[in-house]
């Protein structure tokens, strides 16, 4: 028997996300029989959405569930730290609170995850994703994928999909980061690389249907901008 842990940030979540949750992890179960699942709830500041009786439904409905909370909102990076240090066993996921991604993705990752060699596993979005994704939000991935592929030298061409899995090396990496926000992928995968420069593998996903996407501020992208400069100076000079 493995164990997994499966990390998932939380702000300001739509009104039936608990409900979402209990199902994508009765799926996931339901596909990987021979593992025990270990789920960290982590609230990032919201303000809304989160109430104590949907806590205590999935208390209820998932055995190994750890709900951790803090007032103020720090960023998804930020959150998942927060759960991977409260994390345990060998083997983590992270994803949305949504689940955006198929049963089957999830799985793909974690057996991927499984093999030998491997230490970070980076899911892979292909143009079918971007069927699926508002005209903004493609440009933004599409302009700041070309930027990867020319400015970084990084065994995986997708740093921004929300779903990758690693080992506790690649867990304890991941602790070291330092961005809260959009970034903080790049900057895992940056660190990831110069230490398991072949341990690190793409496996390619899909969403799930109706899946809904959140607003980028312009706020943000120039904020991330400046992060982004400063990882690919970070990498000049190392």
């Amino acid at each position: 028997m493995k164990d997994l842990d499966i990390i998932l940030p939380c702000y300001n979540p739509l009104p039936d996300w608990a409900e979402t949750v209990v199902q994508a992890m009765s799926e996931t179960q339901s596909a990987l029989q021979d593992v025990v699942l270990h789920l960290y709830v982590v609230n990032d500041g919201s303000s809304k959405g989160i109430q104590p009786e949907q806590i205590a439904y999935l208390e209820k409905q998932i055995p190994n569930f750890k709900y951790i909370s803090y007032d103020k909102n720090r960023g998804k990076g930020y959150a998942l730290r927060e759960g991977f240090r409260h994390s345990k066993n060998e083997y983590c996921i992270y994803t949305d609170i949504d689940f955006p991604y198929t049963t089957g993705s999830f799985v793909d990752v974690f057996q991927q995850l499984c093999a030998s060699e491997t230490e970070v596993v980076a899911g892979l979005r292909d143009e079918h994703y971007y069927k699926n994704v508002p005209l903004a939000r493609k440009r933004i991935s599409k302009v700041f994928r070309f930027f990867l592929r020319y400015f970084f030298r990084l065994p995986v061409s997708d740093t921004q999909c929300g779903l990758k899995g690693f080992k506790s090396g690649g867990r304890a990496i991941f602790l070291e980061t330092t961005i809260n926000r959009y970034l903080f992928d790049l900057e895992f995968l940056h660190l990831a690389a110069r230490k398991y420069p072949k341990g690190i593998q793409s496996v390619q996903v899909e969403l799930k249907p109706g899946i809904v996407f959140s607003k980028m501020h312009i706020n943000t992208l120039a904020k991330e901008g400046w992060g982004f400069l400063k990882i690919f100076f970070r990498s000049l000079f190392r």
